[in-house]
């Protein structure tokens, strides 16, 4: 039977976070909260007469962008209109780019199957969204509130060739977009949407097969299960006699599996031409130079430095930086005086912990109860023995539920670590006699029942004694049995 491999190239179109829309004055707003058509214009619903006008910080966006995927930057940029009838285009066309595209041959390299790959970005070009529909019945009804927002479509070289190298790409972009403050990142409001375009075709060949594009997928999720349905479908159907037929498929997410939507367009279906009412936009040097100075560290940076200057490994430094504000929120404990390595343990342990059964999101971790600050006072707590461990987690989980001092915290519940030597004995000692038979095990040779034994010491203290000294303290009881001392 002949292995196959998939091809897989992904078109990512990210909205922009400008206050405006890309050529007209109407706000952006949240698509999915605003009343709809409450944020339009004759410009933005392409009433007769009207002009556009080019947004200038959406290129300014859209070239940062180009920057951080190491693409060239085109000096000069032609929008075109790109015909296509939908009732939520309002134009019945997009102002688009086609042949001068915004940004050229760029890269982004990803970790998948083990290894490194670098990622071709063919372009990254401007454009506008369409509308909104929404399907009742025999119905729909239109919100053109995000009619006209202004849109970057950056589109892979087919370089991709399995579902988790997809999902790796896909983290990887999003990232990169988040850093750089020009997309919010979250996919279940639309804001940020992919699409795969997938053929297979027998490993080890240069062929390119026929492939398919599955449109609109709002999570990065969606996109591993739909790229790995498609390259299943596709083989089954190649193995089968058959051939595959260039077509756009949509996510059934209840069914899992992708389903016909439409005959694929060509670009001669689209019907490009130079739009007759934007001149072309020239982008001087210095334009670049002064948006490649707003660059702000990326995530690949990022993470050599934590792991160069505070210690990390590769696998934390990289949880880490996959979402800023997890990164942000590291920076500003260990700003704190909390020691790197702890921040980071804390943080990718008890903290997500935390968050996954509130569910919260990763991005989200900069509105919790708990600031930076906290937890770092926390470790201070437990670093000068003010407090144990096992106390810290119970702390934790007040400072995330409510926030507040931790110090304020052990102070008011009484949850301060008890490191009285006299107190200490006098549990250990009430322990020994209350487990005769364990004690017989220890010296009998069944030393590992000294843990158990420690275990009941700390319940004995009702958690808050201090574990080092008390071990010291039961270690040298339990010798002095040993040796008829005691």
């Amino acid at each position: 039977m002949v292995e196959y491999e998939g091809v897989i190239g992904l078109e990512i179109h990210a909205e922009l976070l400008t206050k405006s829309k890309m050529f007209c004055g109407c706000e952006v707003v949240d698509s999915t909260t605003a009343p709809p058509n409450t944020h339009t214009c004759p410009v933005c619903t392409a009433m007769p007469g009207v002009l556009p006008v080019v947004n200038r910080q959406a290129v300014e966006f859209g070239i940062m962008v180009g920057l951080a995927l190491n693409c060239e930057i085109a000096p000069f940029n032609i929008f075109a209109r790109k015909s296509y009838f939908y009732p939520d285009l309002p134009k019945g066309y997009q102002i688009s780019q086609y042949e001068y595209p915004l940004a050229l041959n760029g890269w982004v390299e990803i970790e998948a199957n083990g290894g490194v790959r670098r990622i071709g970005i063919r372009r990254a070009h401007l454009e506008e969204d369409t509308g909104k529909s929404t399907h009742m019945g025999g119905y729909s009804l239109l919100d053109f509130n995000r009619a006209g927002v202004p849109l970057l479509e950056i589109v892979t070289e087919p370089d991709l060739h399995t579902a988790e190298e997809a999902e790796a790409f896909a983290r990887k972009l999003r990232s990169i977009l988040v850093y750089l403050g020009v997309n919010s990142g979250d996919m279940s409001k639309g804001v940020l949407r992919m699409e795969p375009n997938v053929s297979v075709r027998p490993k080890g060949s240069a062929e390119l097969r026929t492939r398919t594009e599955v449109k609109n997928l709002n999570s990065i999720r969606a996109v591993r299960l739909a790229i790995d349905y498609e390259i299943e479908r596709q083989v089954e159907v190649w193995e089968s006699g058959g051939r595959v037929e260039q077509v756009n498929m949509g996510w059934d997410e209840a069914r899992g599996k992708t389903v016909v939507q439409r005959s694929k367009e060509s670009a001669d279906d689209y019907r490009y031409f130079p739009e007759p009412d934007l001149p072309p936009l020239v982008i001087e040097r210095a334009w670049v130079d002064a948006a490649r100075a707003k660059l702000p560290e990326l995530p690949d940076a990022k993470r050599a430095r934590f792991m160069s200057q505070m210690g990390l490994n590769a696998y934390d430094a990289g949880v880490l930086v996959a979402d800023r504000a997890v990164a942000d929120f590291f920076e500003q404990t260990t700003g704190a005086g909390m020691e790197p390595k702890a921040a980071a343990n804390w943080i990718t342990g008890e903290v997500f912990r935390l968050m996954n059964k509130a569910g919260v999101e990763r991005e989200d971790i900069g509105k919790i109860a708990l600031t930076p600050a906290a937890l770092a006072k926390l470790a201070g707590l437990v670093e000068k023995g003010a407090i144990n461990a096992n106390t810290a987690r119970d702390v934790l989980g007040v400072l995330f539920d409510e926030g507040g001092d931790p110090e304020a915290i052990v102070k008011a519940r009484g949850w301060g670590q008890v490191s009285d030597t006299a107190a200490l004995a006098e549990a250990v000692d009430k322990v020994l006699a209350a487990n005769p038979d364990a004690v017989r095990d220890y010296l009998g040779g069944k030393e590992t029942i000294a843990k158990w034994l420690m275990g009941q010491v700390m319940r004995e203290m009702r958690g808050k004694g201090n574990p080092q000294i008390a071990l010291e303290l039961l270690s040298a009881r339990l010798e002095a049995l040993k040796n008829g001392r005691f």
